[in-house]
């Protein structure tokens, strides 16, 4: 094995770094990663996520039913890997540490020491496979989850270095309640559900056209791993990555889904290995995407950690659905505030007591349940009940179709808020839409995404600004509410240079926009406190 180079490159573009004596690093996995694709149908994510394993040196599952080439395809991921051991094994609820770590060494015990003969087992390979993997039994956990996470085994007395660059794991099941298991299962940073081949058309390959055995077109040596990883230690960081992984872990800790500090700090070594392996200069937001297969824990998670990692990556840590609720929310004020100031007196008929606002009718109704009112107009001699009442002030409202007049310093804070919400929204739609292009370039260079997620990413960042448009909607209409102009920003154009190569990603970093919910939030208590309305 050759050494790790010292070298550090972080301040130097990665540019065609090849593999010893062949191609470049990254022709070399674009062809790997062919060749599976070829014959592994609908495994693409999959595919991915297993040689990105390797080269950043995680551990990887595959759960799903019997039958959708699991170990296979594990198995032919590990036999790409040159110049290192493999082992594979299936496990049992009977398998003894004896087949994992060797048999006991005869000639030691002549000695009084307790040591194994480890050549040829689990603490000698570079690759390893573990079928049924949580089926292994209590006397071969703790020694696997040691091996698993410190790469470290205790053979007798000595302490011996494990070379393993990753280990597959492959199950037919979730892992049961069991505390032993739950730590075995945390090891494994990515994580897939494989299913049945859905296309019917793979299907037909599958059974009438594909060769019975994969033969790896090329394969990858250890000594460029371990470079490769090297490389990958100081590779810059983008700030908008910093902004979106940030956010999104607060998002996921509002949805109730706990990550642990130890496994966000492996997924940014992670997050550089992609980049460096796909020849980008820093890390960019698309590498982000690939968090989808590393966050989640339980199978229901799976798709509301998808959904969120998308939604940052593609508004750049912004929560459209925040501002969303911002404007509806601001436009419910807006309507209180207006519909507060009744259209006609109103008196009550029990007490003669006299009217101008709403919130004064409830609170004397909260007092006396039982008195009835009647509308201060020449030409109304009816008695409404309170809910009556309410229902035709309501429909006098409506008929006025025309805002009720708001104090001046009232009217300014509404308009305040409005033109603040107005600007964020029109500056992250101006940049979504001068993003595109950019943002299309940049996951054609990242080589570990699959064509459904640059489908999908590019979907939903159309969908963001269609969506933004319809925020500039309801936020007129707010305005139209107070009877003012809307007064929405219009960033002035600005020349559109072509960037030179490698430069891309700048363009991306996100324009400082206020933290979506804190003014209009603020200001909602404020309005809840002064009007308290049905």
């Amino acid at each position: 094995m050759r050494n790790i180079r010292e070298d550090s490159l972080s301040h130097q573009f990665i540019s065609h770094y090849s593999v010893t004596g062949g191609l470049p690093l990254k022709e070399k996995l674009l062809e790997i990663k062919s060749a599976f694709m070829d014959y592994f149908k609908e495994r693409e994510a999959e595919i991915n996520g297993s040689l990105l394993a390797v080269l950043s040196g995680e551990n990887l599952l595959f759960l799903g039913p019997p039958g959708t080439a699991k170990t296979l395809l594990a198995k032919n991921i590990c036999q790409s890997i040159e110049g290192g051991n493999f082992f594979n094994y299936l496990l049992t609820s009977f398998s003894t540490p004896e087949e994992l770590f060797g048999p006991l060494s005869l000639k030691a015990l002549e000695k009084d020491e307790f040591r194994r003969k480890i050549d040829g087992c689990l603490p000698t390979a570079h690759i390893a496979l573990l079928d049924e993997i949580f089926k292994a039994s209590s006397a071969i956990l703790n020694s696997l989850l040691t091996i698993l996470n410190e790469h470290k085994y205790h053979n007798g007395r000595e302490l011996v270095d494990v070379p393993l660059l990753s280990v597959f794991g492959a199950s037919n099941e979730f892992p049961d309640e069991n505390e032993s298991l739950e730590a075995l299962y945390d090891r494994f940073l990515f994580r897939y559900r494989l299913a049945y081949i859905q296309n019917e058309e793979n299907f037909r390959n599958l059974l009438f056209r594909s060769p019975e055995e994969f033969k790896p077109a090329a394969s990858l040596k250890i000594s460029a791993i371990y470079e490769l990883r090297e490389r990958a230690k100081d590779l810059p960081v983008d700030p908008d990555v910093e902004l979106i992984i940030t956010e999104l872990r607060k998002s996921l800790q509002f949805q109730e889904i706990e990550i642990s500090d130890r496994r966000w700090k492996k997924v940014i070594q992670v997050l550089k290995v992609a980049a460096c392996s796909s020849e980008c200069p820093t890390v960019d937001r698309t590498m982000v995407l690939l968090l989808q297969h590393m966050l989640w824990n339980l199978p229901e998670e799976r798709e509301t950690i998808r959904k969120t990692v998308f939604e940052f990556t593609i508004s750049g840590g912004i929560s459209t659905e925040k501002l969303r609720q911002e404007a509806d929310d601001l436009q419910a004020a807006v309507s209180i505030a207006l519909k507060n100031e009744l259209p006609v007196k109103v008196v009550c008929d029990s007490c003669g007591e006299e009217f101008g606002l709403r919130q004064e009718i409830e609170t004397h109704h909260n007092s006396y349940l039982n008195h009835s009112y009647t509308l201060k107009t020449e030409s109304s001699s009816r008695i409404y009940p309170y809910d009556n009442l309410v229902k035709e002030i309501d429909s006098l409202h409506e008929t006025a179709g025309k805002a009720s007049s708001l104090p001046q310093a009232q009217k300014e804070v509404f308009e305040n808020e409005l033109k603040n919400l107005a600007n964020r929204v029109e500056r992250i739609k101006y940049r979504l839409e001068e993003e595109r292009d950019l943002l299309k370039n940049l996951m054609e260079a990242n080589i570990w995404l699959s064509t459904l997620d640059r489908n999908e990413a590019l979907l939903l960042h159309d969908t963001r600004s269609i969506e933004l448009s319809e925020l500039n909607d309801l936020i007129s209409k707010s305005w139209s509410m107070l009877g003012l102009e809307s007064k929405q920003a219009q960033p002035e154009p600005r020349p559109e240079p072509k960037p030179a190569k490698g430069t891309e990603k700048k363009e991306l970093e996100k324009a400082p926009v206020p933290d979506s919910g804190s003014s209009v939030n603020s200001f909602m208590k404020g309005i809840g406190s002064r009007l308290r309305l049905r």
